[in-house]
């Protein structure tokens, strides 16, 4: 009797043939038409990193429809234009997520994140969007409804930055505090007001045109509570070791808001299309704006 060699077939080996052509067909259908996952990450990637031009305040202030950056600044550094000790409020993928993602379109709700980075591209820039109707060029002003908007370099598709009470099942997953999030639902929640850094000021300047580059207070209409970043949370998604970013007001002795939550709303760099105002000289010496609050140390 002649024994088996490599050669003979046996068991189910048609059926395992057919099924290893439909695999290969499957294979060769999705990748014409762009469903594999690599080409999915790849096409999600281009349009987060997609380099964003910002629009340029010719008068200082934040508009309606302008295209802004907003970063956490480092208050030791920042009068010192250091861009290494700014982090920008980002867009995140998670990575248990990203699958479900399309080329085509983002997956709402989605996570925000801060991170040392200071180009403008698709995943941290945002748009200033009206709320009770004002015209788009107004300069917003302190108190103000509106809202923050991205595309994450895609045309066709915008999210809302929004937050909401904490609760048993939401809330940010490091700290356990007030969630932020990006939605693209339209309601009360992703409403936002400029608050002028300055308690001792703030009645002062309120109704006042909203000054761009400058530190300031971003505060959530619903909570009442202040976005911040408290750099001791990280945060892990698909590009990396994030910072989280959440909605507490941290207040110090003198119940004035501490660093963590100082906000800049960057416009773009006049003379340089593709640069931001933080890459031009400080104007001031000293590092401080005459518009800024200052702490005694």
């Amino acid at each position: 009797m002649a024994a088996y060699r490599a050669g003979v077939l046996i068991g189910n080996w048609e059926e395992d043939a057919c099924l290893e052509e439909d695999r290969l067909r499957d294979f060769m259908h999705k990748r014409e038409r762009g469903e594999l996952l690599i080409q999915k990450i790849s096409k999600l990637q281009d349009n987060l990193f997609k380099k964003i031009q910002l629009s340029v305040s010719k008068d200082g202030f934040v508009h309606f429809g302008d295209t802004v950056m907003l970063l956490h600044p480092d208050s030791k550094s920042w009068g010192e234009r250091c861009p290494g000790a700014c982090d920008s409020l980002t867009l995140a993928i998670n990575l248990d997520e990203i699958s479900l993602y399309s080329a085509e379109s983002l997956q709402a709700p989605c996570g925000v994140s801060a991170v040392e980075s200071v180009d403008p591209v698709g995943r941290n820039a945002f748009c200033i969007l009206s709320v009770d109707g004002g015209a788009v060029g107004e300069p917003i002003r302190f108190g103000q409804n509106f809202r923050l908007g991205t595309t994450g370099g895609f045309s066709d598709q915008m999210l809302y930055l929004a937050s909401d009470h904490k609760s048993f099942i939401r809330f940010a997953k490091k700290s356990h505090l007030q969630q932020v999030f990006l939605t693209d639902k339209l309601s009360y929640l992703t409403c936002w007001q400029a608050t002028f850094l300055d308690p001792q000021l703030r009645l002062e300047h309120e109704g006042f045109p909203v000054p761009a580059n400058s530190k300031m207070i971003i505060t959530h209409c619903h909570t009442n509570r202040s976005l911040a970043v408290p750099r001791n949370f990280w945060t892990w998604s698909y590009f990396g070791k994030e910072y989280e970013v959440i909605c507490h007001t941290y207040l110090d002795s003198h119940k004035a808001e501490e660093d963590k939550n100082y906000w800049v709303i960057v416009t773009g760099n006049p003379s340089n299309e593709d640069g931001t105002m933080i890459d031009r000289p400080h104007p001031h010496p000293s590092g401080i704006r005459k518009n800024e609050f200052c702490e005694e140390t």
